[in-house]
């Protein structure tokens, strides 16, 4: 093979990696490489052309998750036998590509819409033959009332995920099964919580959380955040006698930083002294993309005062309405009286489907695939971000959940710019709305995980530059 043909060239703004994709994708559409024809092993290719290995392995992951090439192990890398010579792909988007974007579009999907998985990577077709032989195996037992706190293989099925994945030591009789995460707030209000509780909430936090509480009549303290999370003084000298704090320690949102374990530490000791709650939110910690998961800040709990709450919305997909919430051991019944009188019961159907989906190992190679998936597609924005904006404004470096936050460089209020945006189409939240003081900084939350090509991302971005007036 002529080695030469991929050389990339250095000088130019476009990234090697996708210089290198570009160059993969245009060989198999121009007939140079066919069809379950072996490609360089990525040793080889970096070796020839002079490059770092983690660059072609990027772009062979690109090539992978697209399906141009087929990965087989010691057998080496493939262009997918399944493929026919593509015409003019770098003029045309491909079918495969036409119809994943003409499906987003007919389900209401919007460019940068953030907290959603990606819908095109799901894998319809296991969660269907798992769903239709539970239909199959309908009884009369099963179409009964469920139980309120939820099916309990699938309570047991989420204590062991938790204690391999998130180091959380809990059986399944703490394990409540919610119909989302606002469900599992409305149950720890009605089971621990009275109207009028002071609680410190980050600043800037959660907006529909804070939206949730603020309407259930909570008194909510601001307490800011830098690059160590919560700042915990700072609640103490607010509000010391506070019932409950809300914390998304893994990852915070929006932010994106960790709760440093000093500032775990002081935490769980104000809580503990306090007599109060700590109601953890750790929605999409599955997704981070160097290093291993943070473990939990329940894995900390020694005096069980932390509540867990976790959710199936940013793995599968938010259509289930399916969360859990995990409680301390002493307050089990209490919760079990609550939830026994709120009766919000998830189908049966779905609870039945996802303990499958995890039992059988459909669930941890999902979110395997989407790591290295969610990794790339990150990349795609933030280049396409580099390439369109510039110096106008500045990409946040944690690398981790399902969106990148970008500080603007501008005398205009994120506030306007985010609606200038989304009267062109697009899905792109302010960060100044989820604060609770004025004077914020000025940012712009974008979701990126359903741009699927990097070409997908840069039309998408130019879309937002005009849309913006690129300031």
């Amino acid at each position: 093979m002529d080695f030469s043909y991929f050389t990339p060239h250095r000088e130019q703004a476009v990234p090697i990696y996708l210089q290198l994709y570009r160059r993969f994708r245009d060989a198999i559409t121009e007939g140079k490489l066919n069809p379950g024809e072996r490609v360089p092993s990525v040793r080889s290719l970096a070796s020839e052309l002079n490059l770092a290995r983690g660059t072609v392995e990027t772009a062979y992951q690109m090539l992978s998750s697209e399906g141009y090439f087929v990965p087989r192990g010691p057998a080496g890398t493939v262009v997918s036998p399944q493929l026919t010579r593509l015409r003019n792909v770098t003029t045309q988007p491909t079918s495969k590509n036409s119809g994943r974007q003409s499906q987003a579009e007919l389900s209401g999907l919007k460019a940068f819409q953030p907290g959603l998985p990606a819908l095109d990577a799901f894998p319809r077709k296991t969660w269907a033959r798992l769903a239709g032989r539970q239909l199959r195996a309908m009884n009369a037992t099963v179409m009964a009332y469920p139980d309120p706190i939820g099916y309990e293989p699938l309570r047991q099925a989420i204590a062991v995920y938790l204690g391999i994945s998130r180091g959380i030591d809990c059986t399944h009789e703490q394990v409540f099964i919610t119909t989302g995460y606002c469900n599992s707030l409305d149950l720890i209000f009605h089971t621990l919580l009275q109207v009028g509780d002071t609680g410190w909430f980050e600043e800037p936090g959660y907006l529909f959380a804070r939206q949730y509480l603020e309407h259930t009549g909570m008194r909510l303290v601001p307490v800011p955040v830098d690059g160590e999370g919560l700042i915990v003084s700072a609640g103490l000298q607010n509000a010391a006698d506070a019932h409950f704090a809300v914390v998304t320690p893994t990852h915070q949102s929006p932010l994106g930083v960790a709760l440093s374990l000093p500032r775990r530490l002081a935490l769980m000791e104000w809580a503990s002294a306090r007599q109060a709650w700590i109601i953890e939110d750790d929605y999409d910690s599955e997704f981070r993309y160097c290093g291993r998961p943070l473990p939990a800040l329940k894995s900390l709990d020694q005096c069980g005062r932390v509540l867990y709450t976790g959710t199936f919305s940013k793995v599968l997909f938010p259509g289930l309405r399916l969360a859990y919430l995990v409680v301390p051991k002493k307050e089990i019944k209490k919760f079990r009286e609550t939830a026994n009188r709120l009766q919000c019961n998830s189908s049966f159907l779905t609870q039945a489907t996802v303990t499958d989906f995890m039992v059988q190992g459909h669930f941890a190679r999902h979110l395997r695939k989407m790591r290295t998936l969610y990794a790339l597609r990150r990349r795609y924005l933030i280049d396409a971000l580099v390439q369109v904006f510039g110096e106008k404004l500045q990409i946040s470096p944690w690398a981790n959940g399902l969106h990148v936050l970008v500080y603007l460089k501008t005398k205009h209020s994120d506030d306007i710019l985010a609606s200038l945006a989304n009267e062109q189409g697009l899905a792109v939240q302010a960060l100044s709305n989820w604060s609770m003081r004025k004077g914020s900084p000025s940012g712009l939350i974008l979701g990126f995980t359903n741009l699927a090509t990097p070409e997908q991302a840069l039309e998408n971005v130019l879309r937002l530059g005009k849309a913006l007036g690129k300031f």
